[in-house]
């Protein structure tokens, strides 16, 4: 019996969500009914999602379910409404009351888990390990006699229960994964030449630094106590070897569930189709100032979390304004328009944005109606009369729609510069200052163009009315040169839908691509080298991808997204399972004596 066990089973939060949902039709495919899930219950999240089973399905998991009601603990038990749907078990973490306070006791009593001040979500996260041991301990007592239980943990938010359920020896062989150290995410972000000064830094006295003692350390014993140890990259490797006083014994790469086209011009259909959309936005957003070239404008964007300088957001613009300089010089007539897509908080979206998108569609509805006019009258025209000559259009259409037009345009035209954020935001971040020390602001006579999007894209948004997925289709490339990313699943999500991207050397998913693959730029995937070169050195390098791709003709593109869609496969599930089972079998080895 395979259990996974993550925080984002049935609760999406980040990428971890991704990871356990894609790679679960592959997992099913393999375990059947033998393969279950455990999460958290977050009601509101998991209505969505979640189907309870209500009846008693006789199996040992809904046994061990019904026991632990009986003692008066919230526990779901039913599917996960995905594709393959298995089975999950589902923790309400409050109904441990205040036993939490006992369970917090015994962590730093028997591990030295310090959690005095931590924020709530260390508690639910404590709360959450407790159930976790709690169910793992009733289900081999019942069941380890007959069958061997291999048990995957997904980072620290998982496994606060792991170190117990060592000490008790409960019959079980674990496997944990970390897809991201804590301290590497905070000191990367914090330490300039973070890599460099790695191998020198105290994991206790940075994670007081940090406030981060007891997730640092809960991560550490798990990374300690389990049978085998994994992460997703060797970038983040030689982190663990410093911060979790472990090299892992596996890595294990992500992928993702990739459903191919059968006919290669299908996803090329709808490039141009999402295209299209984001054409009108862009129309909207520039045209009441300037106008340029549709045909000759090419979409680049970069998207995640809003880590500044770890995301390399620093670096694309940088590369980006050094761009600019490079096509003015040339004389280029190409346009390239930036999305620079993250979650910053903010009020709403900018009314002015959404004013010249909704006048931008008015002029599109008028010119409908004079198109509907002018054809029919015109028709008439043609069929009743004697010249064979283009009659003069203009005495078809009524002077209404004549007007209409002229004050819809009036109004729609403005001297403003367009702005480069769609947003109200709460306040300036590093992002608005970076593009204004650029002098990146969208000036009529700049051949970069740059749109700071605050908010992720989904198909409700006003201003796209895409999801995600259509968005990235309907770009050119995507540009994620990142200084601290464990794995990267950006450039991958690029990859799978034929759209060419740049990653660098320091993300899991480009050291991966290099070890993997000899000629990966040929296939539209571009690294740049920021473990060797100065921030300024890995700038122009990227400039320069990129001026070499905006100076591609159409046709060499669309080869490149063929190339790229073709490798996709490289990381489908169906391949990269194979990682997991050597975990899981070299974990059923290990503990048994």
């Amino acid at each position: 019996m395979l259990i996974e066990v993550a925080w984002e089973v049935c609760n999406q939060v980040g990428g971890i969500y991704t990871v356990i949902r894609s790679k679960v039709p592959s997992m099913v495919e393999k375990w059947d009914n033998d393969y279950i899930l455990l999460g958290p219950y977050f009601p509101q999240r998991a209505a969505v999602e979640f189907e309870p089973i209500t009846h008693d399905d006789g199996t040992e998991i809904g046994r061990v379910v019904q026991r632990m009601r009986s003692r008066g603990l919230d526990v779901q038990y039913g599917y996960w409404l995905i594709t393959g749907k298995p089975r999950v078990v589902l923790f309400g973490i409050q109904s441990l009351g205040t036993g939490i306070d006992q369970v917090k006791y015994g962590l730093w009593q028997r591990h030295g888990i310090s959690t005095l001040g931590v924020e709530d979500l260390v508690n639910q996260v404590i709360g959450f390990g407790e159930l976790v041991r709690i169910f793992l301990t009733e289900l081999a007592d019942e069941s380890a006699r007959h069958v061997d239980i291999a048990v995957h943990f997904h980072e620290w938010m998982a496994s606060s229960g792991l170190p117990d359920l060592r000490r008790d020896n409960v019959k079980i062989a674990t496997v944990f994964t970390t897809h991201a150290t804590m301290l590497g995410r905070y000191l990367a972000q914090n330490e300039t030449g973070f890599y460099g000064k790695l191998p020198f830094f105290d994991w206790q006295r940075e994670a007081k630094h940090y406030n981060i003692e007891a997730q640092a350390t809960i991560e550490r014993l798990s990374a300690q106590q389990c049978h085998v140890f994994t992460t997703v990259s060797d970038v983040t490797s030689r982190e663990c070897e410093v911060f979790l006083g472990r090299i892992p014994d596996l890595i294990l790469p992500n992928g993702l569930n990739i459903v191919r086209f059968t006919a290669v011009h299908e996803f090329q259909n709808l490039h141009v189709k999402y295209k299209e959309r984001i054409h009108e936005f862009v129309m909207g957003h520039f045209f009441q100032s300037y106008s340029f070239d549709l045909e000759k404008t090419l979409y680049f964007f970069t998207s995640g979390r809003f880590e500044f300088s770890n995301k390399g957001y620093d670096l694309t613009l940088e590369a980006l304004a050094r761009l600019n300089w490079k096509m003015r010089e040339a004389n280029m007539d190409t346009t390239v328009v930036m999305f620079m897509i993250t979650k910053q908080p903010f009020r709403s979206v900018n009314p002015d944005v959404l004013h010249s998108r909704a006048l931008l569609d008015e002029i599109q509805e008028t010119c409908k109606a004079i198109e509907n006019e002018l054809g029919n009258k015109l028709f008439l025209s043609a069929a009743a009369g004697e010249d064979i000559n283009l009659p003069d259009l203009n005495q078809f259409v009524d002077e209404y729609w004549r007007l209409r037009l002229r004050r819809t345009i009036q109004s729609f035209k403005t001297n403003n510069l367009p702005p480069f954020v769609t947003h109200d935001l709460v306040q300036e971040d590093d992002m608005v200052r970076f593009i204004r020390q650029i002098q990146l602001v969208n000036n009529a006579h700049d051949r970069v163009k740059v749109v700071y999007h605050p908010d992720f894209i989904s198909s409700t948004n006003p201003l796209f009315g895409l999801d995600y997925g259509q968005f990235v289709r309907g770009c050119h490339l995507g540009v994620f040169p990142s200084y601290y990313e464990p794995w990267g699943y950006t450039p991958l999500e690029c990859v799978v839908r034929g759209i060419p991207t740049v990653t660098s050397d320091l993300s899991g998913f480009g050291d991966f691509i290099m070890q993997i693959m000899r000629d990966y730029e040929n296939r539209g995937i571009y690294v740049v080298n920021r473990k060797t070169q100065t921030f300024n050195e890995a700038a122009d390098q990227l400039a320069n991808i990129l001026f070499r791709f905006v100076r591609l003709s159409q046709r060499d593109r669309i080869t490149q997204r063929n190339r790229v869609e073709n490798i996709a496969e490289v990381f489908d599930w169906t391949n990269l399972r194979s990682y997991y089972d050597t975990a899981h079998d070299l974990a059923l080895k290990r503990r048994k004596p």
